[in-house]
């Protein structure tokens, strides 16, 4: 003959029988051997009680039973399923967490203090240990036999609470105890009505749900972050944009005016512009360029302003060549010339002189043009857009390690300064000052 496999449902039936069983077991023999002790003691040796004892005795198991058939009925409730797991009075969890140990105590610790009549919470960093007595309700109200009712004769106890972070390489995991604060003897003889796994399932439930949260915060953040990314590429293109190009047209109408009167002049009028473009070749849209580059486009653009001016124009150069290296955003050295010749020594009779001087300073280096020009006493009809355009990409370049400053040249002109961060370019690594 063939046997049936047992179904789930017949064995959950099977465990519930051997459950209420074990228990009725265990008061039916602690009741008898209470009768018999009492049997034997003056007050009953000469009185016929064993009616009453017994009548006594299958009252007390009646109650056991009741107690036990209503634990069963409120785990079913509580986790849909009945078994070994879920029956007994404590309850035992692990919990893995992607964050590291110090991040998962504080979710641990939150999870068990924000738990219903939590009380006692003792937390331990240093050991990652949290413990935690949890008063523990009457489910279904008030007791109908009050005192009579085996489930009372311990007192009504409180559960409690232990658990541990078990430090990972980059994640943790989290030890969960929930018990009866009582001896594990106290399991033959009561029932927790579910309590236990209510707390285990419900800190469980709350850690799941904190790091779901802070999942969802992360990828926030970090989609806000690519998005401030974007707008600030988009924000930077658009400034660089706007440096002046009206040179490179001013440049190509000399030289073919000089094509005409002065063939030599205009070759190295459109040599110098030749120079001036291939340093001028558009970077990648987040890439810097360097001191030296820009050091290189800048002397290309006052070669051909020289040509222009003549001998009204001097140039006077102190970088040191440890310096070329660190990066810079590009056109900005060019914008502080253009500046410093446009509003400080174009309209003045004489003409002038500017210098490029760049220092470094503990992790900064400083790069000033200055000019001997009209000064700020010069009303030279400025937007100011150029050195509103090198305020804001330092901004959203450097952030507050960046900074440029304007001020009077002594004993006339202006000197402006740039301050950035000291970092040297991935191809110039290996010779970093």
């Amino acid at each position: 003959m063939l046997r049936s496999v047992p179904t789930p449902q017949d064995r959950a039936v099977f465990k519930s029988l051997m459950f209420v069983a074990r228990l009725v077991v265990a008061w039916f023999l602690v009741l008898l051997f209470v009768a018999l002790v009492l049997a034997d003691s003056p007050p009953f040796r000469h009185h016929d009680v064993a009616g009453t004892v017994v009548l006594l005795i299958f009252i007390a198991l009646l109650m056991v039973i009741t107690g036990a058939v209503s634990h069963l009925r409120r785990v079913r409730l509580v986790a849909g399923r009945i078994d070994e797991d879920t029956l007994g009075n404590r309850q035992r969890r692990r919990v893995e967490i992607p964050f590291d140990a110090d991040e998962s105590f504080d979710l641990l610790d939150a999870a068990i203090r924000e738990l219903p009549r939590s009380e006692e919470v003792e937390s331990a960093r240093d050991s990652l240990q949290v413990r935690a007595k949890v008063q523990r309700p009457v489910t279904y109200g008030h007791r109908s036999f009050g005192r009579l009712d085996p489930g009372t004769w311990f007192g009504h106890l409180r559960n409690q609470i232990f658990a541990t972070v078990t430090p990972g390489d980059g994640s943790s995991s989290v030890t969960l105890i929930c018990e009866p604060e009582a001896g594990a003897w106290s399991d033959w003889f009561r029932v927790d009505d579910g309590t236990n796994l209510e707390n285990a399932e419900a800190i469980t439930r709350a850690i799941t749900r904190r790091v779901a949260e802070k999942r969802r915060h992360e990828k926030a953040r970090a989609a806000q972050s690519e998005s401030e990314k974007e707008r600030t590429v988009a924000r930077l293109n658009l400034l660089h944009a706007q440096v002046e190009p009206h040179f490179l047209y001013n440049t190509l109408a000399s030289a073919q005016y000089l094509t005409r009167t002065d063939p030599a002049q205009a070759d190295h009028m459109l040599g110098h512009l030749i120079h001036y473009l291939r340093h001028s070749l558009p970077l990648t849209e987040d890439a810097l360029s360097t001191v030296g580059d820009e050091l290189e486009r800048t002397r290309a653009y006052l070669e051909i302003m020289k040509l222009r001016m003549g001998p009204r124009l001097s140039l006077e150069i102190d970088v040191a060549d440890a310096l070329r290296p660190i990066t810079l955003p590009p056109m900005m050295l060019q914008t502080l010339v253009e500046n410093a010749i446009k509003h400080g020594l174009e309209r003045k009779p004489g003409g002038g002189t500017v210098w490029i001087r760049a220092r470094r300073d503990d992790g900064t280096v400083a790069i000033t043009v200055a000019d001997d020009g009209l000064g700020f006493t010069g009303a030279s009809g400025g937007t100011g857009i150029g050195l509103k355009n090198v305020r804001e990409r330092l901004r959203l370049i450097y952030g507050p390690e960046a900074s440029l400053s304007v001020v009077s040249n002594a004993p006339e002109g202006v000197a402006s300064t740039i301050v950035v961060p000291v970092r040297v370019a991935k191809d110039n690594a290996e010779t970093s000052p």
